[in-house]
């Protein structure tokens, strides 16, 4: 795995790997807010076909957009990231999807946002987000399309009002693809 923008410090330790932000870090492409960004923090590593991507994500989410999670990319105009967001003074279940420009959706959660299980799931040209209930079993946050082929996965963190955010992420992992169905618990 490899770095798109280092982060500020990063440390491998027994509850995972510890990513300290540097400040004004985001992803985002001209949607409502007319600027583009490109700078926030992803280790990634090459995919091809489909796959399932899953972490598990703690953060110190305290300042508006601190956000952690997993993040595929296709180029720099096609990505997903996705993961927990502060917005509007809470923590919720964010996605940004990027086909030219981006669009976001948020989606509070049932259950605390401290400590989450995520995963990315690719089907071709289709791409879903998960995230997993503590009760059991998977909620589907996001179902969208991004092109097919080559293209780079892995754990993502941003935080464009500060630096300093804190995110811990342990038991990644990367294989096969989940099944295709969209109404089964995998």
């Amino acid at each position: 795995m490899e770095w798109l923008n280092p982060p500020a410090t990063c440390t491998e330790g027994p509850d995972g790997l510890a990513v300290v932000t540097a400040g004004a870090t985001d992803f985002w492409r001209e949607t409502f807010y007319g600027f583009t960004r490109h700078s926030g923090h992803v280790l990634h590593h090459a995919v091809t076909g489909d796959f399932s991507a899953e972490v598990t994500v703690t953060g110190a989410y305290d300042t508006l957009y601190d956000q952690a999670g997993l993040m595929l990319i296709v180029s720099e105009t096609h990505w997903i990231k996705c993961g927990v967001e502060v917005t509007d003074g809470r923590a919720v279940f964010s996605t940004v999807l990027t086909n030219g420009r981006s669009d976001w959706a948020v989606m509070p959660l049932p259950f605390a946002a401290d400590r989450l299980r995520l995963r990315l799931t690719r089907h071709g040209d289709a791409v879903r987000v998960q995230v997993q209930d503590p009760a059991g079993g998977w909620i589907m946050a996001r179902l969208g399309y991004l092109p097919d082929g080559p293209a780079r996965v892995g754990i993502m963190a941003c935080s464009p009002e500060r630096a300093g955010f804190r995110a811990v992420f342990s038991d990644y992992t990367c294989g096969p693809a989940i099944p295709r169905a969209l109404h089964e618990d995998h």
